[in-house]
C-alpha cells in the first residue's frame, strides 16, 4: 500500500521589503499588491540599479565617436 505523499514544508514567508508586514503568500515577498507595486515603480524610476555594463559598452565616448 503507498504512502501518502509527506505535507510539504514551504520556507517562512520573510517580511515584506517595503513595508516590513508579514508577507502574503499570493504577493510573496510583499504584503499586498500596493508594495509589489510600489517595487515596481521603483525599478521603472531607475531608484534601483544592478551593477554592469552599459548597453554600449562600457567607455564613454565623445560625440565624434573618440574616447
Amino acid at each position: 500500500m503507498a504512502q501518502p505523499p509527506a505535507p510539504r514544508r514551504e520556507a517562512p514567508l520573510v517580511p515584506c521589503p517595503i513595508c516590513r508586514k508579514p508577507a502574503a503568500e499570493a504577493f510573496a515577498p510583499f504584503c499586498s499588491q500596493r508594495c509589489a507595486d510600489v517595487d515596481l515603480g521603483r525599478w521603472l524610476g531607475e531608484r534601483y540599479v544592478l551593477p554592469g555594463q552599459d548597453a554600449d559598452g562600457d567607455e564613454e565616448r565623445d560625440e565624434d565617436g573618440s574616447h
